[in-house]
């Protein structure tokens, strides 16, 4: 490892120090607003009606640790972030001095996360039942309480995350842990933002994702910013060079983070608030401060653009620090604000009384569905509706850029990803998506779609390759990029394992039979956050199922044509015996979930189940059928590329291959046979020779192994 600038451990530089004393600022200054602005606008939420209310310590409490605690999340995930992609690593693929030095600050934010979120389950728990936080800090007491409290339990889930991300920023030294660690501090906003106010209520749907696309896009933008400053103020030699590689780095993502934050916090506003409360509720003055401060931030990255990035790129960073430490705590407070905003309730008007199928999915289903409403009853889902339309994108930009440059990109492998892309966008925003958290049948068609004909038609578009042919190439002396990224991936142990036929054979078939029949769905069906992570599940298990079969891209295991089919069929039997348990259960999967919504198109559950069923036995033949069909077309085609490959070798050195081995028939005709029976065997070896040369044995089957 490149030798640091400071030994591991040793107090940090006063450049270092003016940083941290900035962020301890602002992180002071955050907590005070959320704990002023939740008594402002009266914020204590969640309590019992009937019980008194929790003490000033509580109240006040609350809303300044959870400031801290999102403030240091974000610090963490930011010097992860730095790390992972915004400085490069050693050729040796261990962290270079910038990176280790950010990866031991996550460790730093990560312990103050820990004891924060770790403190805000006694706190939540005491703003819950409305009692002093002193009267629930009893162990047994907090063990019975805490799993029936939604808020207080994401808390802790929270607090495991940022213990594992504490341990993991201690140990690693690799550029490849470093990514894994990145990806799992990456979850902990998660828990808490998939509860409170978002998961509840009327278009709750919309406003869980919504939320968790804000929240992660803050964290990646504010944090990031703290790295990069942290950054410009390290000493030392490696300070010129990682900033010439962080600081355009993190303008791009500065951007697109700032029109995600945008985009989600009006998303967010729109399901809450009324345009007409915005001026007279106090729910509505915070919506209005918070939008304010993000549009004076984007004032703020614009001035960065013009003024600080190039010449921090240069390895100048004074004027990168100057408006840099304005920014952080402008970030800093709008995050105190958005503590103060998430406790305060938003107006009754706004929200009204959901019904009973609101309170259940996020939103009222008035009519049966009928096969125009699974068509043209659309409702945008924010999660796969958005990443459908973003790999749409940048699928054609890539192929846009080739063609600029002269080079072909098949039309087919185009109209499979766009075909994939479209089947995503429909199984989830349209009608389909729709009814699917209402009716089991209805969720089994989304399912195959997802898991089947998705996966199918996005690997044949080849994503990888034209990603590999699209990139630029980052070259020996400049820092690895995307392009480089991509290839570590893809020789990376876990890309090799995860495509190994005995993985993705029980992972994509077997979870069928653990999801359905070992009571997970009938769990997951009230939560909204179950049915974003059961589709992802279903497309990265799909694509990792087919990509080996059946893909063009450069897999890390590539299975011969016979095992690839072997493959196929040994997943055949598996889906026809899950439709089938399902057609013949006697129980309802999920029956509770199904009888609370009582819709009344849907008399019996049982029939809607056994129609799912059918739908699984049937839709799940097809694709393979597909699958088969693709396998035997790329084999023949294989042949052919073998045989032309051949031919030109032949042209090239004038049938080595066959000479050498007419050579050796003559050996051996010659060494088992009498002396006088030479001359005979020489002109019989010759004849067969003359007769191969004359095309009794065609072109294309002259090699050594036809032969």
């Amino acid at each position: 490892m490149a030798q640091t600038t400071a030994p591991p451990g040793s107090p940090p530089r006063r450049g270092q120090r003016s940083v941290l004393g900035l962020v301890g600022a602002g992180a002071a200054l955050a907590a005070l607003i959320a704990a002023v602005l939740t008594l402002v606008v009266n914020g204590p939420v969640d309590v019992v009606p009937g019980l008194s209310n929790p003490d000033r310590l509580t109240t006040v409490g609350l809303p300044a640790v959870r400031a801290v605690a999102e403030i240091a999340m974000a610090i963490a995930v930011g010097a992860l972030l730095l790390a992972a992609f915004l400085v490069p690593p050693q050729r040796s693929g261990y962290l270079d001095v910038a990176g280790y030095r950010a990866v031991r600050s996550a460790a730093a934010a990560a312990l103050v996360w820990a004891v924060a979120a770790t403190l805000m389950v006694p706190l939540t728990v005491a703003d819950s039942v409305g009692r002093p936080v002193g009267d629930v800090l009893d162990v047994g007491l907090l063990a019975q309480t805490v799993p029936l409290l939604s808020t207080a339990t994401a808390w802790l889930a929270t607090a495991a995350i940022a213990l594992l991300v504490l341990v993991a920023c201690r140990t690693v030294l690799g550029w490849g842990w470093t990514v894994v660690t990145f990806g799992l501090c990456l979850l902990g906003p998660l828990p808490v933002a998939l509860t409170g106010h978002s998961a509840t209520g009327g278009a709750h749907d919309v406003a869980s994702d919504s939320l968790v696309l804000h929240v992660v896009a803050a964290c990646l933008w504010v944090g990031g910013l703290v790295a990069v400053l942290g950054t410009a103020a390290a000493r030392g030699p490696d300070r010129a060079s990682a900033l010439a590689t962080a600081v355009p780095r993190y303008s791009r993502l500065a951007l697109v983070c700032w029109l995600t934050l945008g985009i989600t916090g009006v998303v967010n506003a729109l399901v809450r608030v009324a345009p007409a409360d915005l001026f007279t509720t106090g729910y509505g003055a915070l919506v209005v401060a918070k939008a304010v401060a993000l549009v004076a931030l984007g004032a703020l990255g614009w001035a960065h653009r013009r003024r600080t990035v190039d010449r921090a790129a240069a390895g100048e960073p004074r004027a990168l620090l100057r408006l840099g430490a304005v920014e952080v705590v402008l970030m800093l407070a709008t995050m105190g604000l958005a503590v103060a905003l998430g406790r305060s309730a938003p107006p009754a008007s706004a929200v009204g009384p959901p019904s009973r199928t609101e309170v259940l999915i996020g939103y009222d289903l008035t009519e049966a569905p009928t096969a125009l409403r699974l068509l043209l009853d659309w409702r945008f889902d924010l999660i796969y509706g958005t990443a459908a339309l973003v790999l749409t994108a940048v699928y054609l930009a890539g192929v846009r850029r080739l063609r600029r440059r002269g080079d072909a990109w098949p039309p087919g492998r185009t109209v499979a990803w766009l075909c994939g892309c479209a089947a995503m966008f429909a199984a989830t925003s349209s009608g389909i998506g729709r009814y699917g958290p209402a009716m089991f049948s209805v969720h089994m068609a989304e399912h195959m779609i997802l898991s089947m004909l998705v996966p199918i038609l996005l690997v044949l578009g080849a994503p990888v390759t034209l990603a590999l042919r699209a990139l630029p190439a980052a070259g020996r002396a400049r820092p690895p990029g995307p392009r480089e990224w991509l290839l570590t991936g893809l020789h990376s142990p876990l890309a090799r394992w995860l495509t190994n036929p005995l993985v993705t054979l029980p992972l994509f078939v077997g979870s069928y039979y653990v999801l359905y029949f070992s009571g997970l769905f009938a769990a997951a069906l009230p939560v909204h956050a179950a049915h974003v992570f059961m589709n992802l599940h279903f497309m990265v298990t799909g694509f990792l199922f087919f990509w080996p079969l059946i893909g063009i891209d450069p897999a890390p295991r590539r299975l011969p044509p016979a095992a690839r089919l072997g493959v196929v069929f040994a997943s055949v039997p598996f889906h026809a015996f899950f439709g089938v348990a399902l057609m013949s259960a006697g129980t309802v999967i999920g029956g509770g979930f199904y009888r609370a919504l009582a819709l009344p198109w849907v008399t019996d559950p049982l029939r809607d189940q056994q129609l799912g069923g059918g739908l699984a036995w049937a839709s799940g033949e097809l694709p393979l059928v597909l699958v088969v069909i693709v396998l035997l077309v790329q084999w023949s085609r294989q042949d052919e590329r073998s045989a032309r490959r051949d031919d030109r070798r032949a042209d090239a050195d004038g049938d080595a291959d066959l000479e050498a081995y007419n050579a050796m028939l003559r050996r051996l005709a010659t060494n088992g046979r009498p002396s006088g029976a030479d001359d005979e065997v020489r002109s019989g070896s010759q004849e067969a020779v003359r007769r191969d040369g004359d095309d009794v044995v065609p072109r294309e089957e002259r090699t050594i192994g036809s032969s």
